[in-house]
């Protein structure tokens, strides 16, 4: 297999992670989450999105989207669950992510940390931003206060979604200080046999 990737990304991160757990060779080929310019010429013929993660297994068939991509490598493993209730569960909070998660915490952290650029991140963006990660972040706190994991009583590739940019949160200027119990969470998740570190 071959993993378009970018070492700072949260969203390859999640990848590495499961690929690492499952004991799977791979090989990676960079990209900037920076710089853009090529993108179509590398990625325009396997991801229409031209985003990283894309990986491109070994038959040569390409699949984009990092929950995606968990999902096809998670599923019949012990990482994604068996029972339907539990399994519609994991996509709930894949879902809840992408939607409620990426686009706050990782927006930030990407224009703060890595962009080049922080100080075009100002005012109501940043505003908008820090109101909907720590949104995001009070609803993970109350779901975790009472549980081990995200989806019953194991870790799945629903806890490896939403760890990737949560641990690194304090780059977008998230302060989780006041989140005991996603503290806890994340320090479960890192010592999952096999874990790997974002910097890796």
């Amino acid at each position: 297999m071959l993993l378009y990737n970018s070492a700072v990304s949260g969203n390859c991160y999640k990848v590495r992670v499961l690929l690492a757990h499952l004991g799977l060779e791979y090989e990676m080929a960079d990209v900037s989450v920076v710089d853009r310019s090529g993108r179509k010429e590398l990625l325009g013929e396997l991801n229409p999105g031209l985003r990283v993660p894309t990986l491109v297994l070994d038959d040569g068939r390409p699949l984009a989207e990092s929950n995606a991509i968990l999902w096809y490598l998670g599923d019949g493993t012990q990482y994604v669950p068996e029972d339907e209730y539990e399994r519609a569960q994991v996509l709930q909070w894949m879902f809840f992510e992408q939607y409620s998660h990426e686009p706050y915490i990782a927006v930030a952290r990407f224009w703060i940390a890595y962009s080049g650029s922080p100080d075009a991140f100002v005012g109501s963006r940043h505003d908008r931003a820090l109101k909907g990660g720590y949104a995001a972040l009070d609803v993970m706190e109350g779901h975790l206060a009472e549980r081990a994991f995200l989806v019953g009583e194991t870790y799945t590739i629903a806890d490896i979604s939403l760890y990737a940019y949560t641990h690194v949160a304090h780059e977008g200027e998230f302060d989780l200080a006041r989140y005991p119990a996603i503290r806890a969470w994340l320090g479960r998740v890192a010592a999952q046999p096999g874990h790997v570190t974002i910097d890796a």
